[in-house]
């Protein structure tokens, strides 16, 4: 028996107590150590944007160079030991090639002499005395910069100074620049040779930049897409719902059925000679199998919940009420996308630049040719990590101040007279303490895409090495990633509301909401689920129309860009937009029900402990768990009947 006074027992001493939820009454930073980790990422990312401006020469890409060093429609700095380097080009803005018709890839490089020209020759020229009245009548000189126009048909090494003869006629197209030959022989030699040996990096680059006007017409059709369903779901009714829903099933279909039509016209075009239209080729059928897949699943669900409709409808009415105490919440994903695109231009300024970085050389003939610096392929995965990490960061962000706003609003008494200022409030609040907490979520959320990253270049590697089994395993690592990625991100967002509603870091506030989660049974977890579901549709809507609208337009250009890759990065670009802007309402409906589950766990509806919730939610509340009820009995009545049947004699 213990003595009085007697010290407690070693094991009451180690059994933590039980931390109690403290709405707001208290604040520290949280997790700074990450913020440091952070800002050494960023000046490892300034140090890899300061050396591609140093190294890089993004006019190379954009504008082209001839065998001299010379970038196309710019004035140039000379090149030691190149006499015809550092010329002024800026009224020579076309790439022309000496030898259009024989090219060939001797040592990595083109054998044929490259020059900066004024214009194409768009007709056929047969001698040199057409070639030199082409050059006094057009100002266009197809010879090399030393030799004069007037000795064309003088000079006795002529041959070698001027194009091969005759000279095809040509037009300038926006790859580079080239003026590509126009007669069928010679542009498929031409096409074949220089088109399917620039590099696959270049490659897609010029693609993006030759589209860049169809890339930057479509991302503004996503935005505006993004804003009619953000205020779609703002005054949603039952019927817009099934409008919405019939929009979303005739879009997937389209889409689907558009990309099986384009697969099965180029895989009956017997023209396709180039690696650039075999690659559309496959990206289509890899296109169309992930919509297909897609649309099945997406059908599915849709036939799963579509008793629900009316239940959600009132959720949404529920959340748009909450909005209304902030009503700047919607226009909260305005800064977020600003941002967003300035970091996106910046990374792509960085990316062009990282992608033309070489060193100039002087070969024979005193041409001048760029061999890629030593570590430039590192730089391009800490660039794409920076990428995925200062995305997810500025999203973190967006996250915490509307559940920080919006826990303003919840825990608030008097809701006749809600607080000043709420998003400035929790704007402050972040950046002032919990800065470290979304750096360590969006690390957490980075480094679960990673391996699906490294996973998708293992595949793209090894796919004519590996057999069935191996396709299999590589399937099922996408699989599991993806569902990790989505518990992940499910359990970060409420984290990151309990960091807004206790202050506390990532991992205690993770803590802290599993432990919530497993205490308190949800009272509307289906209602949840297909709330979560029509926003992930209207996000599937502003994809589906962004991508018919890309597909519509690529194709009119199919032949010398790599498109599916850009109309890859669109559709990444439509569904991080409209993520960015109907986010808000999924944010909004998961701190809202996590507030609810504090509001539960802190109090009882007593005149002591009054809930924080007010009547209409608690109602819409009170609805879910009568309709939870009724459907619980029904299984136990139907499992009733089904034993006593079983158990029944047969007569």
């Amino acid at each position: 028996m213990q003595r009085p006074g007697a010290p407690a027992p070693a094991s009451a001493e180690r059994t933590p107590r039980p931390r109690e939820w403290r709405p707001q009454l208290y604040r520290k930073c949280t997790d700074t150590t990450w913020l440091y980790l952070f800002f050494l990422f960023w000046t490892g990312l300034m140090f890899i944007t300061g050396y591609s401006v140093a190294a890089g020469a993004t006019a190379r890409l954009l504008f082209g160079y001839d065998s001299f060093g010379n970038v196309c429609g710019k004035k140039n700095s000379p090149v030691e030991g190149a006499p015809l380097s550092g010329q002024d080009m800026t009224l020579k803005k076309h790439v022309f090639f000496m030898n259009a018709c024989n090219l060939e890839v001797k040592d990595v490089r083109l054998s044929s002499t490259i020059l900066c020209v004024s214009s194409c020759p768009e007709e056929q020229l047969d001698t040199l005395e057409e070639v030199q009245l082409f050059a006094d009548n057009n100002g266009s000189f197809l010879c090399v910069y030393s030799l004069d126009s007037i000795n064309y048909t003088q000079n006795p090494n002529a041959d070698s100074l001027c194009p091969s003869l005759p000279v095809p006629p040509s037009k300038s197209f926006p790859l580079f620049n080239r003026c590509v030959p126009r007669t069928p022989e010679c542009y498929s030699s031409f096409a074949s040779v220089l088109i399917n040996d620039v590099d696959i990096l270049h490659r897609i680059l010029s693609g993006i930049m030759s589209g860049r006007d169809t890339i930057l017409g479509l991302c503004i059709l996503a935005l505006a897409l993004s804003l009619g369903m953000m205020f779609t779901f703002r005054f949603i009714t039952t019927l817009l719902v099934q409008i919405f829903i019939a929009l979303i099933i005739s879009g997937l279909l389209l889409v689907c059925g558009v990309l099986w039509w384009l697969y099965y016209d180029y895989t009956h075009d017997l023209s396709i000679e180039l690696d650039t239209e075999r690659e559309n080729m496959k990206c289509l059928l890899g296109f169309a199998i992930v919509s297909t897949v897609i649309t099945a699943v997406v059908l599915s669900l849709i036939f799963v919940f579509r008793k629900r409709i009316k239940l959600t409808t009132e959720l949404f009415q529920v959340i748009n009420k909450a909005i209304s105490s902030s009503p700047f919440l919607l226009f909260q994903p305005l800064w977020t996308f600003a941002i967003l695109i300035f970091f996106w231009v910046l990374w792509v300024a960085v990316l062009l630049s990282l992608g033309t970085a070489g060193a100039a050389q002087v070969i024979e003939g005193g041409q001048v040719e760029y061999q890629p610096l030593v570590g430039i392929r590192y730089m391009w995965w800490y660039h794409l990590i920076g990428l995925i990490w200062t995305s997810e960061f500025i999203l973190t962000c967006q996250q915490m101040t509307i559940a920080g706003a919006l826990v303003t609003c919840y825990f608030n008494r008097n809701k006749n007279d809600p607080p000043d200022r709420p998003i400035l409030w929790s704007l402050s609040i972040l950046f002032c303490y919990h800065q470290g907490t979304a750096i360590k979520g969006s690390f957490l959320m980075t480094v679960t895409r990673i391996p699906r990253t490294i996973l998708m270049y293992l595949h793209n590697t090894l796919k004519d090495k590996h057999g069935a089994w191996s396709r299999c395993m590589f399937r099922c690592c996408f699989c599991c990633f993806w569902c990790l990625d989505k518990c992940l991100r499910q359990l970060t967002q409420n984290a990151y509301t309990a960091t807004a509603i206790n202050g506390t870091d990532f991992c205690t506030s993770a803590q802290d909401v599993l432990k919530l989660s497993s205490k308190n049974s949800n009272h509307f977890t289906s209602v949840n689920c297909f709330g979560d579901f029509i926003i992930f549709l209207g996000k599937v809507l502003v994809v589906c129309f962004t991508v018919f609208g890309g597909l519509m337009a690529f194709n009119y250009n199919r032949a010398l860009q790599v498109w599916a890759i850009p109309l890859l990065l669109v559709a990444f670009f439509a569904y991080l937009v409209a993520h960015c802007f109907l986010s808000v309402f999924e944010t909004v409906l998961d701190a809202l029900l996590l507030c609810f589950a504090v509001d539960m766990e802190t109090n009882d509806g007593s005149s002591e402990k009054p809930y924080f919730m007010d009547q209409e939610f608690l109602s819409f509340v009170k609805r879910i768990d009568k309709l939870n009820a009724a459907r619980a009995q029904g299984e136990e009545s139907s499992l009733r009947n089904e034993e006593g049947t079983e158990l029944q004699a047969v007569v």
